[in-house]
Order: structure tokens, then C-alpha cells, then sequence
């Protein structure tokens, strides 16, 4: 005889399934002064010289220089040294434990303009069935655009989300494209306001 199934497996059920499927925010926040471009050719560089070869920053380089583009800008060719403007990329990486959360602020900004990072806090019910809880990576990716006439830092932004480790939101490549995608979206943006994206 089959059992009827009650109104709790059934909520239960739609909670796991949509744990499973929910995909994690991106908090982001922008800085910049009033007569920001937003239109010119650019270069795409690593902050650090020394990741400029390496995978994971031409990952990282081409989801920024796919959300440039879709923002207006003009990206040229590696290694081009005769653009407007320069993208100043670094993208951060940490594995924290389970239940840990990384609480310090994060400051960010363009000329004499500051700002701080805080996390929210979501509430709900869940029913873990996955056993042992997995760390958690949490991903941030700052961009920097400098003029390259006077060097001057006319846009600045960072953008950082959390996943599982082992999913596929934890993974670098995929974590930089969604990233870069809210960073750049409705470019400029708002200065000084951290928003989240979903």
C-alpha cells in the first residue's frame, strides 16, 4: 500500500531541492568620480606581474574582458601598451571551514573616497541530508581602471561571492565570469553603494 505523502515531506522535499539548485549571491560595490568613461579602448592586466601567465588570470582575464566589452569599452589585444584606459585585475581565493564565516571589512576606493564591506544574514529552514558540512570558498574579484595618460584611478569595484566546495560556483573560472558579470553591470554603477546580485 502506498502512503499518502504529508504537507511536511513535501515542503521538506521543496527545500532541499531548492538548496540544492539556489544559486549563491554576488555583494558588489563600486567607486568613482563623476566624469567616468564609459567608452574607449582598454587593456586587461594582472595586478601582480607575476599571475599575469598563469590559468586561473587569463580565466579571469577574459570574463573581465567580455563584461568591458559588454559594458562599451574597446579591449585590445595582450601585451598592447597604446590604450585609453587600464583594467587592473586581482582575483582572491579562501576555503574557510564549516561554519566559519570571514567577517573582516574590506575597504576600496577611488581617489579620497573609502568604503566598507559587511555581510548579510539569511534565515531559514533546512534539513541536511548531505552529511558531513563542506567548506565553504569564497571568491572576490577586484578591477581598477586606470587612465593611462596621468595613471589616474577613475573606476574601481569589487565583487565577491561564497559556494561550497566542490560545486560548480566554487570553481574558478565559473566564479570569475559571474563576478565580472555584476561588477560590470549597469556600468558605472552606484558609487559607494554595496549591492547584492543575484
Amino acid at each position: 500500500m502506498t502512503r499518502p505523502i504529508t504537507g511536511f515531506a513535501m515542503t521538506a522535499a521543496a527545500l532541499i531541492l531548492g538548496g540544492c539548485t539556489e544559486t549563491p549571491p554576488v555583494e558588489v560595490t563600486r567607486f568613482h568620480d563623476e566624469a567616468v568613461a564609459r567608452a574607449g579602448t582598454i587593456s586587461v592586466i594582472a595586478s601582480d606581474s607575476r599571475d599575469a601567465g598563469s590559468l586561473e588570470f587569463r580565466s579571469t582575464a577574459n570574463a573581465v574582458a567580455t563584461a568591458l566589452n559588454r559594458a562599451g569599452f574597446q579591449v585590445a589585444n595582450d601585451g598592447a601598451t597604446d590604450t585609453a584606459f587600464r583594467a587592473i585585475v586581482e582575483l582572491r581565493r579562501e576555503t574557510l571551514p564549516p561554519g566559519l564565516q570571514r567577517r573582516s571589512p574590506v575597504s576600496v576606493g577611488v581617489g579620497g573616497s573609502t568604503g566598507s564591506y559587511g555581510s548579510g544574514v539569511g534565515m531559514g529552514l533546512s534539513i541536511n541530508l548531505s552529511g558531513k558540512p563542506k567548506p565553504t570558498v569564497t571568491t572576490q574579484l577586484r578591477v581598477q581602471i586606470r587612465r593611462a595618460g596621468d595613471d589616474k584611478a577613475i573606476w574601481e569595484g569589487r565583487a565577491e561571492t561564497s559556494a561550497k566546495e566542490g560545486s560548480p560556483e566554487a570553481q574558478p573560472g565559473v566564479a570569475a565570469s559571474k563576478l565580472a558579470d555584476a561588477l560590470f553591470r549597469d556600468f558605472p554603477g552606484a558609487s559607494g553603494q554595496t549591492m547584492t546580485v543575484q
